[in-house]
């Protein structure tokens, strides 16, 4: 039994849906999905490239969506004329379209996309707002030698 019911955690707590569908999503395996190939890299402080083997298709063939914190990368290729009636002796190119999705972090955005020798390439940017950064506090001390005054009521 690899599921874990998180329906008793859903009734007492505010704002972890997504948490909680992370990480029941986490305990399913993804069924076989290993097309297309990529790769995850930071380039960056704040900087991040997705880089997914798409050979074979064509801008027009693809297209990158966000939602609600979800990157979608999606390819159909289109169909061809069966005019030209080809024999392949081996069919070792894929031509099957795919989904794939990547969970986003807050504050991550697309930047720009780009395909490249087959290769398309997904930056990502951190953009973390000024109110959300961490801040040092200065620590105030009691100096020592301050002349103490002492209070006194006149009469």
């Amino acid at each position: 039994m690899r599921h874990v019911d998180f329906s008793p955690l859903y009734r007492s707590t505010v704002g972890f849906d997504r948490l909680f569908t992370m990480l029941d999503s986490l305990g399913q395996p993804e069924a076989a999905q290993s097309y297309p190939p990529y790769n995850i890299e930071r380039t960056g402080e704040t900087t991040y490239r997705i880089t997914m083997a798409v050979a074979g298709f064509d801008e027009s063939e693809l297209s990158i969506e966000v939602h609600a914190h979800v990157l979608a990368v999606k390819g159909e290729k289109a169909q061809e004329d069966q005019a030209e009636q080809t024999e392949f002796l081996y069919r070792g190119i894929a031509k099957r379209g795919f989904e794939r999705r990547f969970q986003l972090a807050d504050h991550v955005e697309v930047q720009n996309a780009s395909l490249k020798n087959g290769l398309l390439h997904i930056d990502l940017l951190r953009n973390i707002p000024e109110a959300m950064k961490p801040r040092r506090i200065s620590i105030a001390t009691d100096p020592l030698n301050a002349p103490k005054a002492i209070e006194a009521q006149v009469i």
